[in-house]
């Protein structure tokens, strides 16, 4: 076993500043590497599962037939699973052998309803969002803790932007050459432990960076507040249609579905002249809605909501997210007046901002929706990110002084070169990730108010 001494000499700028951000690097990673490990499984779980079994039970299988029955008719046998439920959502068969669903709600209850095309029977229903995918999304997403959980997650995303850019700057080649640092060196004990770990985090750190950012944008704090609220969709291009108070976001159940570009954008309403031709007979019914959607392009699988009060819309959509199609740029969302059957609002992917468009095609990648290749190049990420939580375990092992119960961390510099361009390192990651900044000054006040007066504590930390 090997040990370093933590109070070894620093002689120059250079490596006061390697033990700087080595220090950094141990803290941040002693905060990440449980909610790295736990959002690499459950984000490996969740792949698979989609790709096996599907994520709403789109999977059930039929027998092709000639002729497909009306959505109407599948509607109803829908509803008679039911007794007093509410036809909320249709989804199309992705293939001619798979069942279609419908959504049915009772009271609180969101039931699906798997049901056979050809001959209306229904074939399974279960309760909506209540499978083994969204069991381990609940993990992904919050830790099961709500609010609280999506903080943590946050805190502990923005910390790796940190772990990232200091072990960049540890491993980055200076004398060795990069043969080095892109290539493993097979030798023996804690070095080789530490050229895998340096090897693997280099060549992922592009990226983990950004399945770091994608995942960031989905969060409340810097997604939901500062990115999301000003690259929302604007729905003045909607030409003077009817907006509600609601906006996409309340189409949401359980998990966000809706396109990250409109969850902020407010609904049209039904009840004007407004809007261009949809349908052209009346009354607007769920099977003319389903010709209206494949007369105007939504082939294979789609989603129809349907209106659920006097000014709601039928609204089609297809989004990559909710794997209905393995192309972000595909994505598209369609609204239709109830009484009129105008068509009110068609917003496609090139209508989205840049960061829409960024966010469209970065959670199709994030979420491996974009066939059996990123399935498995996603894969291979979770993978790497558990080996560098298992290596970084190891080498600390390997490292920490024998007999000892100190927690063996870097040591502090001291009379640090430039440290003001530090602080501005720091503020500038403070502001453009708010909870990493929150983290690194409570790390600090801890520092500074608690372990400067517990002597034993501040030993037993370093």
């Amino acid at each position: 076993m090997t040990t370093i001494d933590t109070n070894a000499p620093q002689d120059d700028g250079v490596n006061k500043l390697y033990f700087a951000a080595w220090r950094w690097h141990f803290y941040a990673g002693l905060c990440v590497i449980p909610f790295l490990a736990i959002l690499a499984v459950t984000g490996m779980a969740m792949l698979w599962i989609a790709w096996i079994d599907g994520r709403d039970g789109e999977r059930t299988p039929v027998f092709p037939q000639e002729i497909t029955l009306p959505v109407s008719v599948q509607a109803e046998a829908a509803l008679a699973a039911i007794p007093d439920g509410t036809l909320k959502q249709y989804v199309a068969p992705r293939t001619t052998d798979v069942a279609a669903l419908f959504r049915v709600d009772r009271a609180d209850d969101a039931i699906m309803i798997a049901v056979d095309p050809y001959t209306a029977q229904v074939l399974e229903t279960f309760p909506r969002r209540s499978g083994w995918y969204d069991f381990a999304d609940s993990i992904h997403s919050s830790l099961m803790l709500g609010v609280t959980g999506d903080r943590l997650l946050e805190t502990a995303a923005s910390l790796t932007l940190v772990l990232v850019a200091t072990g960049l700057y540890m491993w980055w080649p200076r004398k060795a050459g990069w043969r080095v640092a892109l290539i493993p060196t097979l030798s023996r004990g804690r070095g080789l432990w530490k050229s895998l770990h340096g090897v693997t985090g280099i060549w992922l750190s592009v990226f983990l960076v950004f399945f770091l950012i994608s995942g960031l944008a989905w969060a409340g704090i810097w997604g939901g507040k500062m990115v999301q609220a000003w690259s929302q969709f604007p729905a003045e291009k909607w030409d003077n249609v009817p907006l509600s108070d609601e906006t996409h976001a309340n189409m949401n159940h359980a998990r966000r579905e809706v396109p990250w570009a409109l969850e902020l954008t407010p609904m049209p309403v039904s009840g004007s002249d407004q809007g261009v031709a949809g349908v052209a007979e009346a009354p607007v019914t769920i099977d003319s809605i389903d010709t209206l959607a494949r007369t105007i392009g939504f082939d294979a699988r789609y989603q129809l909501n349907l209106p659920q009060s006097a000014s709601g819309v039928w609204t089609l959509s297809r989004d990559s997210m909710s794997t209905d199609s393995t192309d972000p740029m595909s994505d598209r969302t369609v609204h239709v007046d109830q009484y009129t059957g105008n068509i009110l609002a068609d917003v496609k992917y090139t209508d989205y901002s840049w960061a829409g468009k960024a966010m469209a095609v970065g959670i199709a990648l994030h979420m491996g929706t974009l066939g059996l290749w990123s399935v498995l190049a996603n894969t291979l990420m979770c993978l790497c990110v558990l080996f560098l939580c298992v290596s970084s375990v190891v080498l600390w092992w390997k490292r920490r002084p024998i007999g000892s119960s100190r927690l063996a961390a870097p040591p502090l510099p001291r009379d640090m070169p430039l440290w003001q361009g530090a602080v501005l390192v720091g503020l500038g990651v403070s502001l453009a990730f708010p909870m990493a900044g929150v983290a690194l000054f409570a790390a600090l006040a801890v520092d500074a108010l608690v372990l400067s007066r517990l002597p034993f504590l501040r030993q037993l930390l370093n």
